[in-house]
């Protein structure tokens, strides 16, 4: 399955995500730029903050209280579409999911 990223400056990041991996863990361990992802996927440090293209967003369960806290904390405005890639797992109906990353992160 793949996902692709949008970096700043625009450019288009494919990556190869295995079934139940974070977005977040799959753009560190694949060295997209843009993706921190300081707190390793708990939910506390919005450095993995992303916008979901609108055609994937309905298919990605409601945000948790904790991250719905944390995206009110973003250093990029938070949007309708903003989401906390450590809490978007992979499955098949996500593959091709497109994000755009926030910039900046901090």
């Amino acid at each position: 399955m793949k996902a692709i990223y949008i970096v700043p400056g625009g450019a288009e990041v494919a990556v190869d995500v295995p079934a139940n991996t974070s977005l977040m863990r799959a753009a560190v361990s694949n060295g997209v730029d843009g993706i921190i992802g300081d707190c390793g996927g708990a939910a506390s440090c919005a450095t993995c903050h992303v916008f979901v293209d609108p055609a994937f967003l309905g298919l990605l369960p409601a945000p948790g209280w904790n991250e719905g806290q944390i995206l009110d904390c973003t250093a990029a405005d938070r949007q309708a579409n903003s989401r906390l890639a450590c809490q978007i797992l992979m499955t098949e109906a996500l593959d091709g999911i497109r994000v755009t990353i926030a910039d900046p992160q901090l």
